[in-house]
């Protein structure tokens, strides 16, 4: 599930992000400084199938599907694609993309929002949204980040994932299955939704540069290098206290992924389809 992390103006530029990590459900992506992309977990759908994408800028890792950012606007999408979540390939001037359980959501230069794939809950009703900056997809739930720090969100509201109107000061945001994370500008975080694992509590954590919310554990990345965790620990997915120097987060399901600033990664909980498998990566050059 896809985040960015630094509040900023991406009206003109793509967001490069080289060096990249996504987690999915059971798998993960990996983008390399050359723009072409790594994968590994399960394959059943063949969302591990991105040996021939190229020139990828942004990755996202949804349930059973995955999308890749070309450095010309356009995107390219593999797994599963039930729900037309894939059909992506006619999308231009994106500048961000972001994967959830079955619905695919993209960022416009121009700030508007498009969205393709489940809809039965609406999650993919954002033709309306605005100066938005940041986008995630969630479960069944969609988030956007306004210009001015607010936010947005459409979908599944049952666990009131989308109770985000009142937050303020926001600039980053992750969605996940059943719960919403926004992180401030002052690097505390607000959350909303399903805590029955005490997955919100992330909120109560300070000096957070960055977030990832999976299905009912959340992370969070502090300045220092360090990370924390909250939520359901079923498969150790949470035990990352002595993780250092980490530049980037990502949470799947039921696992956590960390790249450090040298370019080698942590990882943590389940790992039956080999998703964190990826000790021998090289993302970046040395």
């Amino acid at each position: 599930m896809n985040k960015l992390s630094k509040y900023r103006c991406v009206y003109k530029i793509i967001n490069t992000r080289y060096g990249s990590i996504s987690a999915g459900g059971y798998h993960t992506i990996g983008l390399k400084e050359d723009g072409t992309v790594l994968a590994v977990g399960n394959n059943d759908n063949g969302q591990c199938n991105v040996e021939q994408w190229k020139d990828i800028v942004s990755i996202s890792a949804g349930n059973c599907h995955t999308i890749g950012l070309k450095n010309d606007g356009k995107v390219v999408a593999c797994g599963n694609n039930y729900y037309g979540q894939c059909n992506v390939m006619k999308w231009e001037n994106i500048i961000a993309i972001s994967a959830g359980k079955d619905h695919t959501v993209g960022l416009k230069e121009d700030g508007t929002v498009v969205a393709i794939g489940n809809n039965v809950f609406g999650q993919c009703d954002v033709g309306k949204w605005r100066d938005i900056v940041a986008i995630s997809a969630g479960g069944n739930h969609t988030v956007g980040l306004k210009k001015d720090g607010t936010v947005v969100a459409a979908g599944y509201n049952k666990n009131m994932q989308c109770n985000v109107r009142e937050w303020r000061g926001i600039s980053a945001i992750s969605a996940g299955e059943y719960h919403t994370l926004g992180l401030m500008r002052n690097k505390t975080i607000v959350a909303v939704g399903n805590n029955d694992n005490w997955q919100c509590n992330i909120a109560r954590r300070e000096n957070i540069v960055a977030i990832s919310a999976a299905e009912d554990h959340s992370v969070g990345l502090r300045e220092d290098g360090t990370v924390v965790a909250t939520g359901s620990n079923e498969y150790g997915q949470c035990d990352v206290n002595w993780w250092k120097d980490v530049t980037e987060i990502a949470a799947g399901l039921n696992f956590t992924i960390g790249l450090t600033k040298d370019g080698k990664f942590f990882t943590c909980g389940n790992n039956y389809y080999d998703q964190c498998d990826i000790e021998d990566w090289h993302l970046r050059k040395e």
